[in-house]
């Protein structure tokens, strides 16, 4: 699945199934809980910390796509195409980026 097929996949289930998009603020919000609970599950299977019995059955996969489907919904409501907008980002990136982690020693 593209980018632009991803945007129009969460455009009709939204239209579909989800009646309409939440405000731009409440998704904001949502987004940011789908993100700590990526972070949960990353600090209790990388970190330090351990897994609560709540945790036990959590599925980093399908909590990134949980955090994909809200950032894909703001897009859709903000008219940002992310295929076009991931292309001048990676663009940015190379041009700054393009000898600076080759010749960082700390990555060697």
């Amino acid at each position: 699945m593209t980018l632009q097929e991803a945007q129009n996949t969460v455009d009709e289930w939204i239209k579909t199934y989800g009646v309409r998009y939440f405000s731009e603020l409440t998704n904001i919000a949502i987004l940011m809980e789908e993100v700590g609970e990526v972070a949960r599950i990353m600090s209790r299977t990388y970190g330090d910390q351990s897994f609560k019995k709540s945790d036990m059955d959590k599925d980093l996969g399908d909590e990134m796509a949980d955090v994909l489907f809200v950032l894909i919904c703001l897009a859709n409501q903000t008219g940002i195409n992310l295929t076009d907008t991931l292309q001048k980002n990676l663009d940015k990136k190379t041009k700054r980026d393009k000898d600076r982690h080759i010749n960082n020693d700390k990555l060697k």
